[in-house]
C-alpha cells in the first residue's frame, strides 16, 4: 500500500538541509547592509526602499526561481546547472541549438566556479572583521585582520584531505544556532521599531528607485548580495532531496528577512550603519558579542567550506562527463558520495582565496567584485528553464521563468558597474575553468581525428590469425576501449604486430552516461576465439570500484594492458593542451587498479 508523502519533513532532515544547503545565504546579513550604506545615506525613505528591495529579491529570485521553479526539474532527484542543461539537450535536435546550450552551460559551469573563490573570501573575512568592535581589545589594524583570515583559510583548506563527513552532523545545529541568533537579534528591534515591516510592500521599492535614478539602479548591484547562495537549494537537492530543502528554506528565509530589518530598525534608532550585525549584537549585550563573533565565525566556515564541497562535486561530474582533465580523486566517506578531496582543485581554490583576501583587504572592497559571476549564471539558468518549459508545454511556469530572467538580467546590467571597481576579477577568475574546458574540447577534437583507430572487423582477420597459431600466453587480459567498433592504435601495436595474444582477452568498454545515477555492466561473449567484451556504462555521480565489479563476476586477470598518448604539435594552444594532458593522471589510476598488474603501451599522436 501507498504510504502518503509527509506533508512536512522530519526536524532531522531539516536541520541536516540548513546546514549544508544555507550557509553562503545565511551569512549574507554579515556584510550585505553594511555594504549598501557605506555608498549610499542610510536616511529613511532609503532604508525602507532597501528593505523593500532585499524582500522582493528573496522573494523573487530565491523562493521563486530556485525553490518552485527550478526545483520542479531534475534527473533522478539531481540538480544544478549541468543538469539543466542536460535536460534541455535531451529535447534539442538542431546542432546548431545543442552547441549554444553546451557552450552557455559551460559558461554558467565557469561563473560558478569563479563564485566559489569569492565565498570564502569575503565570509570568513567579513566574520573576522567583527574583532573591531570586542570592547577589551581596543583597535585592531587590516593587517592583523587579513594575517587572521588568512590563518583561519590555510587551516580550512588544510583539513579538506580529512573529509567532512565526520564534521557534517554538527553543521546543522550550528547553523539552526545561528539562523535562531539572526531572527532573535532582529525581533529585539522590530519591537522597538514596528514600522519597519512595511517595507515588505513593493510601493517603498519602487519609490526608492525612481526617486534615485542610476544611483538606485546600480545599489542592485550591491542589493543581490542578500541572494548569492540561493542556487545550493537547486544544486544540493540531490543530496538531500527537494522537500527537507524546501521546507528548511521557509525557516532560514523568515529569520534572514527578520535579521534584515532588524538592522534596518537598528540604524534608524541610532543612526549607525557601520558593521551594523555585529554592533546591533553588542548593543543587545556586550556579553554575548564575543560569544556570536565566535558563531558568526563557525557559519563563515560552513558556508566556505558547503562552496569548497560544492566546486569539488562540479569539478567531478565535469571530469566524468569528459569536460575537465582527469584528476587524482580521493573518496573521503563510504556513506556520502559527494564527500570527495581533489588536490590539485584544493591547492588552486586555496592560492586563489587568498590572493583575493590580500588584493582587496576588506569584505567591503570584495563585495565590488562578488555578485557577477553568480547573477550571469543565474540569467543563464533562467534561459534553461524557459527553453525547458516550452518544450514541457508548462507555460505558466515558462512565463513566470520569462519574468524571473528580466529581474536577473536587470540586476546583471547593474552589477556591470562593478567591473571597473574589481568585479574584472570575478570575469578572470572564471575565464580559468572556461579556458581549460574550451581547450579541453578542443583538443580531445583534434585527438579524435588523428587517431587512427582500426575497424573491428579487419582488427578480426589479423587476431584470428595470430590467435590459431596457439602461441598463446596463459591467463586473461584486459584491454581499455571506448567502444567494440574501433579498436585504438596500442591494441594494434599490442595484439597484431607484438604478436600479444593470452588465452583469453577481454576487451573493456567502460562510458559515463548523460544521467547522474544508473549503473550498467554487459558481458558480451564470443566475440571471438579467446575474446569477450565488457560494456561498464554508469552516471556521473557514480563511484566506480572496476576492481570488486570484475572479481564479482569471476574476472581474474593477469594483465591489464592500457593506452598511453605521446602528444605532438606545433600549434601553441595545442602545447597547452599537451601538457595538461601528460600532467593529468592517466585514467586507470581514476579507477584504482592494481599496479602490479597494469601495462601502458605508448602511442605517438601528432595533432
Amino acid at each position: 500500500m501507498h504510504k502518503p508523502e509527509k506533508k512536512f519533513s522530519s526536524f532531522k532532515d531539516i536541520t541536516k538541509a540548513t546546514g549544508l544547503v544555507f550557509g553562503d545565504i545565511g551569512t549574507s546579513p554579515i556584510y550585505t547592509l553594511t555594504i549598501i550604506f557605506a555608498i549610499t545615506a542610510p536616511t529613511l525613505p532609503n532604508l525602507m526602499g532597501i528593505l523593500s528591495l532585499i524582500f522582493w529579491t528573496l522573494i523573487i529570485l530565491v523562493s521563486v526561481k530556485y525553490c518552485w521553479l527550478a526545483m520542479s526539474l531534475s534527473i533522478k532527484g539531481e540538480g544544478g546547472i549541468i543538469v539543466l542543461k542536460e535536460i534541455l539537450l535531451s529535447s534539442l535536435k538542431s546542432g546548431r541549438k545543442i552547441a549554444f546550450a553546451t557552450f552557455i552551460g559551460v559558461i554558467g559551469v565557469s561563473l560558478l566556479m569563479g563564485d566559489g573563490v569569492i565565498t570564502p573570501a569575503i565570509s570568513i573575512l567579513s566574520a573576522v572583521e567583527g574583532l573591531e568592535l570586542i570592547p577589551w581589545i581596543g583597535h585592531i589594524d587590516t593587517n592583523t585582520i587579513i594575517l587572521i583570515t588568512c590563518v583561519i583559510t590555510v587551516i580550512l583548506f588544510s583539513l579538506q584531505y580529512l573529509g567532512t563527513d565526520k564534521v557534517a552532523s554538527s553543521f546543522g545545529p550550528i547553523m539552526l544556532l545561528w539562523f535562531a541568533s539572526l531572527f532573535i537579534s532582529g525581533l529585539i528591534y522590530i519591537i522597538q521599531v514596528p514600522e519597519v515591516l512595511s517595507a515588505v510592500s513593493p510601493y517603498y521599492a519602487i519609490e526608492f528607485m525612481t526617486k534615485n535614478g542610476f544611483a538606485g539602479f546600480f545599489i542592485l548591484s550591491e542589493v543581490i548580495l542578500c541572494a548569492t547562495g540561493g542556487e545550493a537549494l537547486y544544486a544540493d537537492m540531490g543530496h538531500l532531496g527537494a522537500k527537507p530543502i524546501r521546507d528548511a528554506w521557509y525557516f532560514v528565509f523568515f529569520a534572514l528577512l527578520i535579521n534584515y530589518f532588524g538592522q534596518g530598525a537598528y540604524v534608524i534608532s541610532t543612526g549607525n550603519s557601520n558593521l551594523i550585525l555585529f554592533a546591533m549584537i553588542k548593543s543587545i549585550s556586550e556579553i554575548l558579542y564575543v560569544p556570536f563573533l565566535i558563531l558568526t565565525l563557525f557559519a563563515a566556515i560552513i558556508a566556505s567550506q558547503a562552496m569548497i564541497t560544492a566546486i569539488m562535486s562540479l569539478v567531478y561530474q565535469g571530469i566524468s562527463t569528459k569536460i575537465f582533465p582527469l584528476m587524482k580523486i580521493k573518496f573521503t566517506s563510504t556513506q556520502i558520495k559527494s564527500q570527495i578531496y581533489i588536490s590539485a582543485v584544493n591547492w588552486s581554490l586555496l592560492i586563489a582565496v587568498l590572493f583575493m583576501i590580500f588584493a582587496f583587504k576588506k569584505s567591503g572592497n570584495l563585495a565590488a567584485a562578488y555578485g557577477l559571476a553568480v547573477t550571469a549564471s543565474m540569467v543563464i539558468s533562467s534561459i534553461f528553464m524557459i527553453w525547458i518549459f516550452k518544450f514541457q508545454k508548462k507555460y505558466i511556469k515558462m512565463s513566470v521563468s520569462f519574468l524571473v530572467l528580466i529581474i536577473a538580467s536587470i540586476f546583471l546590467i547593474a552589477l556591470f558597474d562593478k567591473i571597473p571597481h574589481g568585479g574584472y576579477w570575478s570575469i578572470i577568475i572564471a575565464l580559468i575553468p572556461f579556458f581549460i574546458i574550451e581547450l579541453w574540447a578542443r583538443g580531445n577534437k583534434s585527438m579524435y581525428k588523428s587517431f587512427r583507430a582500426l575497424p573491428f572487423d579487419t582488427f578480426l582477420i589479423s587476431y584470428n590469425q595470430i590467435y590459431s597459431r596457439g602461441n598463446n600466453i596463459e591467463g586473461t587480459a584486459l584491454f581499455f576501449t571506448k567502444n567494440f567498433e574501433e579498436i585504438p592504435p596500442y591494441i594494434v601495436h599490442t595484439v597484431i604486430r607484438s604478436n600479444i595474444v593470452y588465452e583469453n582477452n577481454i576487451l573493456v568498454s567502460i562510458a559515463t552516461t548523460e544521467k547522474p545515477y544508473g549503473m550498467l555492466y554487459e558481458k558480451i561473449e564470443n566475440l571471438a576465439h579467446g575474446l569477450s567484451g565488457i560494456r561498464i556504462e554508469h552516471g556521473y555521480m557514480e563511484i566506480i570500484d572496476l576492481q570488486s565489479m570484475l572479481k564479482k563476476n569471476n574476472i581474474k586477470e593477469k594483465v591489464i594492458f592500457y593506452g598511453v598518448d605521446d602528444i605532438y604539435t606545433k600549434k601553441p594552444l595545442l602545447k597547452i593542451f599537451a601538457f595538461l594532458k601528460k600532467m593529468t593522471p592517466s585514467f586507470v589510476r581514476f579507477y584504482t587498479l592494481p599496479y602490479n598488474k597494469l601495462h601502458g603501451v605508448l602511442t605517438r599522436l601528432e595533432i
